[in-house]
Formats: structure tokens, C-alpha cells, sequence
């Protein structure tokens, strides 16, 4: 939801964005989670089917479609051994706001999950966290 709040964020409500293991592009993600029955039911099936008007309607709006609209310092975050999600989510959406020059910043944890739970990442991602808050919103 945070990438595609980016994308509608014409009035400035929101002065920073934090992406924690966040979908960027729904045809991308269904051809690459490990879950099938999730993205199934939230997207109501497959891109591919044009008659299909419910899956048409969540693939009209997927978050990617949006990032020429981004134009606010985002923290994206990814875990590496994330299969729900594939940290190549988060990759794409930080690349995009890079090439925009958008205020980015990817932070990458190449041995956790969809969460953070080693002691020390955790530490780091707290850090990071009020770090960017404190940036923008100071």
C-alpha cells in the first residue's frame, strides 16, 4: 500500500514513506511468490485473464503503474530469503524512484525473511527507521 500512496500523493499529505517488504508490481509478484492461493485471492487471478474483470481491476491499479507520481523521500526495505514477497520487488521500486530522483534509500537484509529477527538486524532496522523519520519530518 505505501508504493501506491506514493503514486497518489499529489496533495503532499505525507512527507516521508517507509516500504517494509512492500508489492510494486502485481505482474511481477504473481509470477514470482511461492504462495499462489494469496495472490489469487487478493488479486482475484491471473493478469493474463482479460475476462476476468475483478483480477483486471487489481492489475489496473497495481503500485508500478503510479511511480511516475512519486515525489517523496521513501526508505524502502527488503528481506532476501522473503519468497511471499521477492526482495526484486522492493529492487524495482527503489531503482524507479532512483532514476526519478526521488530521495531513496534501500535497506537490505540479504539473510532475513518477510521479518526481521536476528538480534543485530533488528537493531539496525530501528536505527534506520527513526533515522529517515527524523530526516524528513524534523
Amino acid at each position: 500500500s505505501v508504493y501506491w500512496l506514493a503514486g497518489h500523493n499529489e496533495d503532499k499529505l505525507f512527507k516521508a514513506f517507509i516500504s517494509h517488504n512492500g508489492i510494486f508490481n502485481f505482474e511481477s509478484m504473481y509470477n514470482s511468490t511461492e504462495e499462489m492461493f494469496f495472490i489469487n485471492h487478493d488479486y482475484g487471478g491471473a493478469y493474463w485473464d482479460k475476462n476476468n474483470a475483478i483480477a483486471q481491476k487489481s492489475y489496473e491499479n497495481s503500485p508500478h503503474k503510479f511511480v511516475h507520481k512519486w515525489n517523496t523521500p521513501i526508505l524502502i526495505i527488503a528481506g532476501g530469503n522473503d519468497f511471499r514477497i521477492p526482495y526484486t520487488e522492493n529492487l524495482q521500486a527503489f531503482n524507479a524512484a532512483q532514476m526519478q530522483g526521488v530521495p531513496s534509500r534501500l535497506l537490505f537484509f540479504p539473510d532475513e525473511t518477510h521479518f526481521v529477527l536476528k538480534p543485530q538486524n533488528s537493531i539496525l532496522w530501528q536505527r534506520e527507521f527513526k533515522a529517515w523519520l527524523d530526516k524528513w519530518l524534523k
